[in-house]
């Protein structure tokens, strides 16, 4: 569970640094997805190390965990190679080679911390909650114990029986930052306990502190319909619908009290809630790690903690593995996904990722296949038709994406901000496909919905000077799009290119070097800065940038033209030949990412 508060975040990284600081570094028939064959383990002790500290590096837990536990059978007693592979364990999910680890851990050092938080997973799941709370309090002195230590050892107590020594240890955490997080716990404790009434009075307060926040979204609501207040329930998850519309848990809550069903309670019993806790330090760790490395193992272990205690946490699952996804570990995310209940509402979501991950895997036409019969299987759906449209614009089938964008056009309400993605988008497939006259006024549609959105000025602003439109306002929206984003090297290029169609070749000129220093491995850009440098004389400073475009990978349409010029150099009057003679590329920034 993820929280706004800064203090409360900070508190909750302070769970991660204790629990983890020795850490070095849709109910529809599914195809299983082809995984690559497996990797195969050498003889070689230095070997199997070596790779395991390149899998380490690559973030292949699978691998790491592999290559860690050879090494660990030529040199049993080496105390960096039993936690190098301890984590490792953790990290790909194989329990009882972790378990069996963190044993010989606590062996060595009884106050590491992280084999003690493991082994009290193990025993939460055999059910010794005395021993569980043995385990957590071993690892660290109790004057000393944080959120992970309060919370976990708080769930023991609910498991022995001893809610009131629960609540009290809950209640500890009495600075107000911890007030949504501690009336949440209190509220889900309560609920297992079977003390309903008293959950929703915790859980009412808890609310009352955030109510943009899934999961607490959900345990109220559904102490609510548990209490008979089905009115109030859908209260809550409606109000949560504006913020987020369309979320599968919120739909399918929904549903099921418009069939007068009471809904469970997110947290049936103990494991799950101590899951619970495993979970919510896991997601915020993933929000914060940002791509710093080592960070995404960090969250992989806790949500492997939480799944260890629920393996059919349909959040945790997903959680896992967009981490994955982050770490560029695809099959992985895909196997991960895969895991998800066909009963759960996110089934489908991460069926709609998995076919997103196909792509990225380079399977395109299998993502695409994957996307249509999901679609078909589900045609309201939303976010699987917006895919579909992303997918099929990113391999340029321009006139099939922009009809899937109509479609999604026709599902949203009209009140919706994002739709001013949706015109944009449908926009681009107009233009590339060479309908101006539908792309134009998707584009301006788009602005009216996002006024100063710096992607749409800068595509617009594009268009018009390429066609000679509106160059007073197309260069006024250029130039705002670069104020407004201007370490944007993609648009900082549009802008810069624009004067070079103009003639402005020395204006143009500083600005490609400038975007190049902000993006200097993109093709075009330094393809772009080639011909510049061409116009103002500077031939062989030129030829270098067009060998270097050349070598960066460029579009297949692309590279016969910067072929010829590094041959033949451009021709003397552009006016003549027309250094656009060609179709112009896009404008930069497509996506936001440089698509």
């Amino acid at each position: 569970m993820q929280f706004k508060s800064a203090s409360v975040n900070k508190k909750v990284a302070l769970g991660l640094a204790f629990a983890f600081g020795l850490l070095p570094f849709p109910s529809q028939a599914r195809q299983a997805v082809e995984i690559s064959a497996p990797f195969e383990v050498g003889e070689s002790p230095a070997g199997n190390y070596l790779s395991a500290r390149v899998a380490e590096a690559e973030h292949d837990t699978l691998a790491a965990s592999t290559f860690l536990r050879e090494s660990l059978r030529a040199d049993p007693h080496n105390n960096e190679l039993i936690q190098r592979a301890f984590v490792a364990a953790l990290a790909n999910g194989d329990m009882p080679d972790a378990f069996a680890l963190a044993q010989k851990l606590v062996a060595r050092d009884s106050h590491n911390s992280s084999a003690r938080l493991t082994l009290a997973v193990r025993d939460f799941k055999a059910k010794s909650f005395a021993a569980v709370r043995n385990q957590l309090n071993s690892g660290v002195a109790v004057a000393q114990r944080d959120l992970t230590t309060i919370l976990l050892t708080a769930w023991s107590y609910v498991g022995s029986g001893e809610i009131k020594k629960a609540l009290a240890l809950v209640d500890t955490m009495s600075d107000p930052s911890f007030a949504v997080f501690r009336d949440f716990h209190a509220g889900l404790m309560l609920d297992v306990a079977g003390r309903t009434q008293e959950a929703g009075a915790r859980l009412k307060a808890a609310y009352a502190g955030d109510q943009t926040t899934l999961r607490l979204v959900d345990a109220y609501a559904r102490n609510l319909s548990r209490q008979g207040k089905t009115d109030e329930a859908k209260e809550v998850y409606l109000a949560f619908a504006k913020l987020q519309p369309r979320n599968p848990v919120v739909l399918a809550a929904l549903s099921d009290l418009a069939a007068g069903k009471k809904l469970e309670p997110m947290v049936k019993n103990v494991n799950a809630g101590a899951a619970e806790v495993l979970y919510g330090l896991g997601a915020y760790g993933l929000g914060a790690a940002a791509g710093r490395q080592g960070d995404e193992i960090a969250a992989i272990v806790f949500l492997r903690l939480a799944l260890a205690l629920a393996p059919d946490n349909a959040l945790a699952l997903d959680t896992l593995g967009e981490a994955y996804s982050k770490i560029k570990q695809y099959e992985s995310a895909v196997e991960i996904y895969d895991e998800v209940p066909d009963t759960s509402p996110l089934r489908v979501t991460t069926d709609v990722r998995i076919a997103l991950l196909l792509d990225a895997m380079g399977k395109s036409d299998e993502s695409i296949k994957r996307l249509r019969e999901i679609v078909a299987e589900n045609p309201q759906n939303v976010d699987a038709l917006s895919a579909l449209a992303d997918v099929l614009r990113s391999h340029k089938q321009f006139v099939e994406s922009a009809d899937a964008y109509t479609r999604v056009l026709a599902l949203t309400s009209p009140t919706e901000k994002s739709r001013w993605a949706i015109y944009y988008f449908r926009g681009v497939d107009y233009e590339r496909a060479k309908l101006w006259d539908k792309a134009e006024p998707d584009l301006q549609k788009a602005l009216e919905l996002y006024p100063e959105q710096p992607l749409v000025l800068n595509y617009l602003g594009y268009s018009w000077v390429d066609q000679g439109l509106h160059l007073d306002e197309a260069f006024k929206m250029l130039r705002r799009a670069v104020e407004l984003q201007p370490e944007d090297g993609y648009i900082v290029d549009s802008l810069g290119w624009a004067h070079y169609k103009l003639g402005h070749y020395d204006e143009s000129l500083r600005l490609l070097e400038r975007a190049i220093e902000l993006k200097p491995g993109d093709p075009v850009i330094n393809d772009h800065l080639g011909d510049a440098y061409w116009r103002v004389g500077r031939r062989l400073d030129a030829r270098f940038q067009w060998n270097h475009a050349r070598d960066l990978n460029p579009e297949k349409e692309d590279l016969p033209k910067i072929l010829d010029k590094i041959e033949k150099g451009l021709p003397d009057t552009p006016a003549q030949a027309g250094d656009a003679a060609a179709p112009p590329p896009a404008p930069h920034n497509v996506t936001g990412n440089g698509g």
